[in-house]
């Protein structure tokens, strides 16, 4: 049998894992699956995702429905998008990293990169994913409808792009259309992590943010009066990427919801995060392991943070714009050829993640032969080959009273 750390040393990182796919009948007959858990968690026990569309801070901030969502929460003030355009983005939330891609093709990451959900599965975590507009469970064709304004798109469902996920029927179950939500909700059976996809007229990408302003609130206060949703629960409205490839890629972000603390509350938070801190911080509060990329050396939610005794990084961002894809097996534009190779994860627990809990058992071993590629313990992602991000200072004060500096270079 062949093992996925095998495979790697095999194609020197340069792997594509065989994917056996569904058949395209047993995916229109998969039926959707509702798995729930209760792990108690450091500062929530249910995080939601919620992502709009292609949107300035500054236009975004304007909106009154937003701002009216907002004044009910925490204003995350100096939260990041990773590059442009959208794919790469919900790609980096569930991966850790966006692999170089560049474009919104149809996109698949081979099998022998590990995802949230491999982390969620170590402390069996219930997750799931809810795409407005998908038809059927599990869907995996490019959009629907297949002609006409588009509905669904894949490019903005994370998780259906990694073979690890859509080539396992149970995972590919737990990615479901909005009717699914709804029952859930109904039947009080809604997982304890949940990424939601608005379609293409209410995110904002085919109208205006005014419309999908507008739709997020009634969406979203209609949920906030739900008891059995809000307890315990966070949540997070953001967007994937600012409008502006040429501006700064900072976009509107905030969170509400029954776990956030009560004094927080109609405040701002001035700490520099990324997509990819959502995903560490998930990891500190429930325990769990580091995908061993980007994610490594993500700045946590300011309140978790306290609570774990980890130092956030102040980040310089005056020279940061966050709006470039470094080069990758994925890239298809100027570094299509640049490196083919998949890029190397951290494998040793020497090196201290900012969620604390070491790398996840698989990664290590799977790419226990191979160099890490970046230097994923940087607040933010950058390459130093093609000078993405480079230049970008960052600094923290220890409880002790030392300083630490550091750049991207």
């Amino acid at each position: 049998m062949l093992t996925r750390s095998f495979l790697v040393a095999l194609f020197g990182g340069l792997t594509v894992v065989a994917a056996h796919p569904l058949a395209e009948r047993d995916q229109a007959s998969l039926k959707p699956s509702s798995p729930v858990s209760n792990v108690k968690g450091l500062s929530f026990n249910r995080f939601v995702d919620i992502w709009l569309e292609n949107v300035d801070f500054t236009t975004a901030a304007m909106d009154p429905s937003l701002s009216k969502l907002a004044e009910k929460g925490l204003l995350l003030n100096n939260y990041w998008a990773i590059t442009h355009p959208s794919e790469p983005n919900y790609c980096a939330s569930a991966g850790g990293d966006d692999f170089g891609m560049d474009n919104d093709e149809v996109n698949k990451v081979p099998a022998n990169v590990s995802t949230i959900a491999d982390l969620f599965d170590t402390k069996k975590i219930a997750w799931g994913e809810y795409m407005e507009g998908m038809p059927s469970t599990g869907f995996q064709e490019e959009k629907y409808p297949e002609t006409g304004a588009d509905n669904y798109v894949r490019k903005h469902n994370p998780l259906v792009l990694f073979n690890s996920v859509v080539d396992d029927k149970k995972r590919l179950s737990q990615i479901k259309n909005f009717d699914s939500f709804y029952d859930d909700l109904h039947n009080q059976k809604l997982p304890q992590y949940m990424f939601i996809t608005p379609n293409m007229t209410n995110d904002g990408h085919d109208t205006d943010i005014t419309f999908a302003g507008s739709w997020t609130n009634k969406f979203l206060s209609d949920l906030m009066e739900n008891e059995y949703f809000m307890k315990d629960t966070l949540v997070l409205l953001t967007f994937d990427e600012s409008g502006n490839y040429t501006n700064v890629n900072r976009v509107y972000s905030f969170l509400v919801g029954g776990a956030l603390p009560d004094h927080l509350k109609g405040k701002k938070d001035d700490t520099f995060y990324t997509h990819y801190s959502v995903i560490a911080s998930l990891s500190a509060n429930w325990g769990l392991p580091s995908l061993g990329r980007w994610d490594c050396g993500a700045n946590l939610l300011s309140f978790l943070a306290e609570k774990t005794g980890y130092v956030n990084w102040d980040v310089d961002t005056s020279n940061a714009y966050l709006n470039e894809t470094h080069p990758g097996p994925l890239s298809v534009g100027e570094y299509s050829e640049y490196t083919p190779i998949w890029p190397a994860p951290l494998t040793s627990d020497d090196i201290k993640c900012s969620a604390g809990n070491g790398i996840l058992d698989i990664v290590k071993e799977t790419w226990k032969d191979t160099k890490p590629t970046y230097n994923y313990t940087a607040p933010l992602p950058y390459d130093s080959k093609s000078g993405n991000n480079v230049g970008i200072k960052y600094s923290r004060t220890l409880a002790n009273g030392d300083v630490e500096h550091g750049e991207t270079q």
